[in-house]
């Protein structure tokens, strides 16, 4: 059975995306078979792996509003161990139509079950908001992944994530936990990114990855070539840190797995 995680943050611009595309191809290069969702009408996971949305015949939507099976609408992507289920501009509208249907809530649960047992991780890119589309993703969940921006702003809305974590704990998936807290634009060199990560580490302790997500050019390059960020420049700051977020997501899920799937190995 794989372990579900939703990427969710409602305030937007923190990185959320681009933790999910890299994380995800991290998880493949490390021989994890994953399968990721694009869950976001704005369709920028779509467009990191280099498909035009307006192109999408079947696609997230359809599965969630028309019933036809998700396994119908995944694209095979460069790394063989990854399935995309991309998203079209029809999703937009997917927060309206879904108000009035029955278990509004669980369609996704309901398109991702008989998928569950031919992935180790299945990760979903949420959109940058708490309506009907992330409440799907978080019924689902197994656990989510928090991705925070270190600027000014950072804090603001996480206690408000976090009251709806719970009310979805609460109400919908008892199951649901927060697997951690990653900082994302992160410069050593910036006393705000001091002070934040400070700040996040004493109110959040061990829930915040260790693993820091740098500023980095060739990270925010790679989408416009229709990459992931291990397949544009392995080298890179950004990319290497994804590398090792998926290694440390890995070891706190199974820590005897470490052995066997080390990032530095599968680069």
């Amino acid at each position: 059975m794989s372990r579900i995680l939703a990427i969710a943050n409602q305030k937007g611009g923190v990185g959320k995306t681009t933790t999910a595309v890299n994380l995800a191809a991290s998880l493949a290069v490390a021989e994890l078979r994953t399968l990721l969702i694009d869950l976001d009408p704005q369709g920028n996971t779509t467009s990191a792996y280099g498909l035009d949305k307006a192109d999408m015949k079947t696609h997230v939507y359809h599965a969630l509003v028309d019933g036809v099976p998700l396994a119908e609408t995944l694209v095979t992507t460069e790394l063989p161990m990854l399935k995309l289920a991309p998203t079209g501009p029809d999703l937009a509208g997917a927060e309206v139509e879904l108000v009035n249907m029955v278990a509004r809530e669980h369609r996704l649960q309901q398109a991702l079950a008989p998928l569950r047992d031919q992935f180790d991780y299945i990760i979903i890119d949420c959109p940058p908001s708490l309506g009907l589309l992330t409440l799907n993703a978080l019924t689902v969940a197994d656990s989510v992944i928090i991705p925070l921006q270190c600027e000014f702003y950072a804090m603001e809305g996480m206690g408000h994530l976090m009251s709806t974590i719970e009310l979805v704990r609460t109400h919908l998936n008892p199951r649901l936990q927060v697997d951690g807290i990653v900082l994302t634009m992160y410069d050593r060199r910036n006393k705000l990114s001091l002070q934040v990560e400070s700040e996040t580490t004493s109110y959040f302790g061990r829930q915040v990855f260790e693993t820091r997500i740098p500023r980095n050019v060739r990270l925010s390059e790679s989408p416009s070539f229709g990459k992931p960020a291990v397949l544009y420049d392995v080298t890179a700051p950004g990319t290497k840190a994804y590398l090792e977020l998926a290694s440390e997501l890995i070891a706190r899920l199974s820590p005897r797995s470490t052995e066997t799937h080390t990032m530095a190995g599968a680069a």
